[in-house]
């Protein structure tokens, strides 16, 4: 089974770990563990010598507390009571917590012996220090002859001095956090609702702009955030993943550049902005300007972006509300709620699973038939008032927004362009709505009898 036949000694694993962190010059930041068949001091003395700074003790902390390895702990029917939750076995259970402290105590003192005798006087003057291992007498064993250790005992070719192990902490990536280098500036706004713009660059090494600051925006004002407007921000260069992610009212991010993948995810009420550099000499509807898997568990909220964005755009979208110039392929796959435009083309796959909201999509060249996925979704021409005004009235705030070139080409010609949309409707999600709208029906009309009863 896997349990016997699977994986490797951890002396190669930890050698070749402790090698590859100090020829990448890591060591110093790095707490290395190691664990399997961890028993004795001198176990623990191997792993030091080796380069491990913690150790892991399994099976032999669970035979001091009564394990008898029999091998079925995936089973639930351990019959020493500690690898099950059947209160009959767990009454069996005779270990205390005073065994383990003993036998782990037993294995403190057995490596102070072997620190002695390798002449150490603290734990730390010992690790990596794998000169103080002697193989020649295993080697020279007749069932070990001929293996070489060599390659797994040598000093790596460090700098003179390189520290052996741990001797600061890891890098804290919160301190350049933009989200924190831009909260004291907006603390006023935060506190007092006042409204403010701010400018600065970007770079794609900033990820999760704007979810530090919606974390302290709900938690002074709840989920209902700030008014609309309160904080604008606006940021030039190329964002980093998830921009934008779970973005709280009142906030709304610009970006003049582009975006890397999860733009928007879990967006929860703010507005998001994407507009091409005006000196781009490159024609925006032509050119993705957005990653993947954008509005990714979208729930509330705006986002217009003056580009194509990549594959998965809208996944799991259940409330946001897009604009975009064109898409990759499984474009709002899930998606259960929410309105999403698409000003130019799209992907294969579109709407695979959708089961709610509406996507419009403009089918210039009468093939969107064979690129939507139509089990779970209807195609319409959008013919009724409420749908072109609603469309119309997105793509105005599109326009708004990113001043899009397409956008303002379409709302010049509108009466033609409105002819090349299709509207995508879950079928499912259209049954509903027909339900809920008799329902209100029968409620209206039912009203006024009953006024009448209680006037007569």
């Amino acid at each position: 089974s896997s349990i016997k036949h699977a994986g490797i000694p951890w002396e190669i694993g930890l050698a070749e770990t402790q090698q590859t962190l100090l020829l990448n010059g890591l060591r110093d930041r790095v707490l290395v563990q190691v664990d399997g068949q961890m028993r004795t001091g001198r176990d623990v003395v191997i792993g030091a010598l080796l380069g491990a700074e913690n150790f892991g003790f399994g099976t032999a902390a669970l035979v001091s507390l009564g394990c008898i390895l029999m091998r079925k702990c995936h089973l639930g029917t351990c019959p020493v009571g500690i690898a099950t939750q059947a209160p009959e076995l767990r009454a069996r259970f005779a270990g205390r917590a005073e065994y383990l402290i003993r036998y782990l105590l037993f294995v403190a003192e057995e490596v102070r012996h072997w620190m002695a005798q390798l002449g150490f006087r603290r734990f730390d003057e010992m690790i990596g220090r794998v000169d103080k291992i002697r193989v020649r007498r295993a080697v020279d064993h007749w069932k070990a002859k001929g293996l070489d250790f060599s390659a797994l005992l040598a000093p790596p070719p460090a700098p003179p001095g390189a520290p052996l192990r741990r001797i600061r902490p890891q890098t804290d990536k919160h301190q350049d956090h933009l989200d924190r280098i831009l909260l004291p500036q907006l603390r006023s706004s935060i506190d007092e609702a006042q409204p403010i713009r701010l400018e600065m660059p970007i770079r794609n090494v900033h990820r999760t702009v704007g979810t530090t600051l919606s974390y302290h925006v709900v938690k002074k004002h709840g989920s209902r955030g700030l008014p609309d407007g309160t904080i604008h921000l606006v940021f030039r260069g190329s964002a980093g993943q998830s921009f934008g992610a779970f973005l709280a009212p009142g906030i709304t991010l610009e970006l003049i550049g582009d975006a890397n993948d999860y733009l928007g995810k879990g967006l929860s009420g703010g507005r998001i902005i994407v507009r091409t550099p005006p000196e781009s000499p490159f024609e925006p509807a032509e050119n993705v300007i957005v990653g993947n898997t954008l509005l990714y568990g979208a729930t509330s909220g705006e986002v217009f972006i003056n580009g194509l964005a990549g594959e998965r755009f809208a996944v799991r979208n259940s409330g946001a509300t897009a604009v975009v110039e064109g898409v990759g392929d499984h474009g709002c796959e899930y998606m259960t709620g929410g309105v999403v435009v698409v000003l130019g083309k799209t992907g294969r796959n579109f709407a695979a699973g959708m089961s709610g909201g509406i996507a419009y999509v403009l089918d210039e060249y009468q093939l969107f038939d064979t690129l939507c996925n139509l089990d779970l979704v209807d195609l319409e021409s959008v013919w009724k008032p409420a749908d072109q005004k609603q469309l119309r009235d997105l793509i105005e705030r599109h326009y708004a927004w990113t001043r899009s070139e397409r956008a303002k080409r379409l709302l010049e010609k509108w009466p033609e362009s409105v002819g090349k949309f299709v509207k995508v409707m879950p079928i499912e999600y259209r049954k509903a709505l027909e339900r809920l709208r008799e329902r209100e029906q029968v409620r209206a009309e039912q009203l006024p009898a009953t006024e009448e009863v209680y006037s007569g």
